[in-house]
């Protein structure tokens, strides 16, 4: 396990590069650059500031700067947020970024587990039909359209959350943002742990275990659970791509300081050295968690050897 483990964190430097390589080209490659402005500078201006920040050099040149200074985990100033380097951006937006994540997949997994094991055990039942049909809703539904229903809702409506905004510490100001990026992977899972346990519960251990005469809580949480979800496990790194992917519109609706936000901005004032770290944190967060589901598959199923 261990092994692994060491060989899969060597496998993510090659594919950081490549994801690094690509993003550099692919940014400087698009119209526009980090210093063009609606009245256009004069000349000698912007030959100082392309000078300044190096953008002068050939592409080459800049891309091997990039890189030294990369091995030094120095991601550059950024070019559009005044005397912040992108490090300092990322230290800021991080934690919130990070909070609202790990709230809104913590909220997926309690949340969809629960009604898709259910929906199983009611199968054919008005309960299942009703709780897959709110499931498919779920994945149809963006988040971005979510967000603004349930803030006009709940935010201004009935008055009880606020609709944007941050204060630290607050909790109230997630729960719409958690709702509105939970709402998918949610209903996805509940819909695999369905299809999953419906397939366990036909299994002959299961049927076993009920022709002894154990209470079906514990059939479920001994024997069927565990193998049910081997799926779910499967989801968690889409899962945890799609929460990432839409923190980055949710962020900006409700005014959320995340890096979500950041990238978004950056994306649009062509700040390549703020776009190269967040896709970077990005990148790298999903890599982490696709070791992480890796080990967890083997965990739920000891017949997986990881070493091979």
């Amino acid at each position: 396990m261990f092994r692994y483990f060491l060989k899969r964190v060597a496998g993510a430097i090659p594919t950081l590069f490549v994801i690094v390589t690509i993003t550099f080209f692919l940014i400087r490659a698009a119209p526009g650059g980090p210093f063009d402005q609606e009245q256009t500078l004069p000349p000698e201006i912007m030959a100082n500031l392309q000078s300044a920040y190096g953008l002068d050099q050939p592409i080459l040149t800049q891309y091997g700067r990039y890189l030294r200074a990369l091995a030094h985990g120095d991601f550059g100033p950024s070019f559009k947020y005044k005397d912040f380097s992108v490090t300092e951006l990322i230290g800021q937006g991080f934690p919130v970024t990070l909070q609202l994540g790990v709230i809104a997949m913590a909220l997926a997994l309690m949340l969809g587990i629960p009604i898709g094991t259910f929906a199983a055990l009611h199968h054919n039942s008005a309960g299942d039909y009703a709780t897959m049909s709110l499931a498919v809703a779920g994945i149809a539904i963006p988040s971005f359209v979510v967000l603004p229903f349930i803030g006009l809702l709940f935010g201004i409506y009935l008055r009880w959350l606020p609709v944007a905004g941050w204060e630290p510490g607050s909790m109230r100001y997630l729960v719409l943002p958690v709702v509105a990026l939970a709402l998918p992977p949610l209903s996805v899972i509940a819909r695999l742990t369905r299809s999953s346990m419906l397939e366990v519960l036909s299994s002959h251990y299961v049927r076993t275990a009920f022709a002894k005469g154990l209470p079906l809580h514990l059939v479920i949480v001994r024997h069927a659970l565990r193998p049910a979800l081997m799926p779910v496990a499967s989801y968690l790194a889409p899962a945890v791509a799609s929460i990432m992917t839409g923190s980055l519109v949710v962020e900006s609706i409700a005014g959320l300081p995340g890096i979500g936000r950041y990238l978004v901005q950056g994306a649009l004032n062509r700040d390549y050295t703020l776009v190269m770290g967040m896709v970077i944190i990005y990148s790298a967060l999903l890599i982490a968690m696709g070791l992480l589901v890796d080990l967890l598959y083997a965990w739920l199923d000891p017949r997986v050897r990881l070493e091979r």
